[in-house]
């Protein structure tokens, strides 16, 4: 067989598979244990397995990923990166799902540990944990990071002298609109509100620039319901989850109700929140507990107010980050002690997760994530 005729089969074949509705998982770990950086997985959604593909070297903690709107750019942050942080962008392949490193920049402040990505991928924010900042990088057309275009200094603390000693930025969210970004800080007790300018890659105060919650309670990370209406925030310290309405015009959160438990009833141990994740119906709301090592899991009523359904043991140690898969038919835990990602059957009617004994191996996982080839 001539190479030309080999070429064009294994063109026609990559095409294939490129069309084939390829379900690719990204994980971000701590360079720890061993581990190599960011670990590329296939999901096989009838075996309920996950293959893996490639492992991207990285030193530098790339703990939080992002996956660009167009699916073309995977962008981590570098936790342990210096004092001024860092971001890392990478081009997936279409057809493999593997990365490619293309640019790094810095992230003006140290410990940046989440990333986001606008809706039409001009702009990255990036919440800097131990800076205490937000930063705003610019996307170029070839998918690389620009230098910062913007920055805010957030200053405070809070009553939680070793936690909240000094401004800790922990998550940038996007609302559904594009039109605003929600910075969580851990140590103020504040969601901080910012309009967004996506082409100019700058922020600014919303009319209504923050909403507070109860002192202590250590906002973490923040999401919105399918509806656009509802929003929920983690409040790590206090093991908790709060309830907002959004106003869509101005972006302004009202508080519906505040530090809601998330603990199984009779547990005293110590624990700390970590994520939180609505299924795509927007029926359910998940969070995951360190230290209780469960998944919370709330129904969510048509006036957005939660009722508790039940906990789910994750079956690993310290589980951080979830996903709950586009479709919502699996959940996968990723666990930072125990070196492990657990994979449960979900519900769609009833939210219960479980376990499937599918245990993948990876290193101080932080963040796990998928896209759709």
């Amino acid at each position: 067989m001539n190479k030309l005729l080999v070429g064009i089969l294994v063109s026609a074949g990559l095409t294939a598979q490129a069309q084939s509705g390829k379900e690719i998982m990204y994980v971000g770990t701590y360079s720890l244990r061993g581990s190599e950086g960011i670990y590329v997985f296939e999901f096989d959604r009838k075996a309920g397995t996950m293959q893996p593909i490639q492992s991207v070297s990285n030193a530098k903690s790339p703990s939080f990923l992002a996956i660009h709107p167009s699916g073309k750019y995977l962008y981590s942050v570098n936790e342990a990166a210096d004092k001024l942080g860092g971001v890392s962008s990478y081009s997936i392949d279409k057809a493999t799902g593997k990365l490619q490193f293309i640019n790094g920049q810095s992230s003006l402040g140290g410990s940046p540990c989440y990333i986001s990505i606008d809706k039409t991928g001009q702009t990255a924010f990036v919440a800097n944990y131990g800076g205490g900042s937000m930063a705003v990088l610019p996307i170029n057309a070839n998918g690389s990071l620009h230098a910062p275009s913007d920055s805010v200094q957030d200053v405070g603390s809070g009553p939680n002298a070793k936690r909240q000693e000094s401004p800790h930025v922990h998550s940038a969210t996007v609302a559904p609109d594009n039109r605003f970004v929600y910075a969580a800080d851990l140590s103020t007790d504040k969601l901080n509100i910012f309009e967004t300018d996506v082409k100019k890659s700058t922020v600014k105060p919303a009319s209504t620039p923050f909403v507070s919650v109860k002192p202590g309670s250590g906002p973490r990370h923040f999401t919105f319901h399918p509806n656009g209406k509802y929003a929920y925030l983690v409040e790590e310290l206090t093991s908790s989850v709060a309830i907002f309405s959004r106003n869509a015009k101005t972006g302004r959160l009202t508080i519906l109700e505040d530090n809601i438990n998330t603990l199984p009833s009779g547990f005293t141990g110590q624990n700390t929140s970590a994520d939180i994740h609505i299924d795509p119906a927007g029926k359910f709301l998940y969070q995951s507990n360190r230290g209780a090592n469960t998944l919370a899991i709330f129904a969510i009523g048509t006036n957005g107010r939660l009722t508790k359904v039940g906990d789910q043991p994750t079956e690993g140690k310290t589980p951080r980050n979830f996903l709950i898969d586009p479709k919502g038919d699996f959940v996968f835990i990723a666990h930072q002690d125990s070196d492990n990602i657990t994979i449960f059957k979900r519900d769609q009617q009833t939210g219960k997760l479980t376990y499937t004994g599918q245990s993948v191996k990876v290193p101080a996982p932080v963040c796990v994530i998928m896209a759709s080839h």
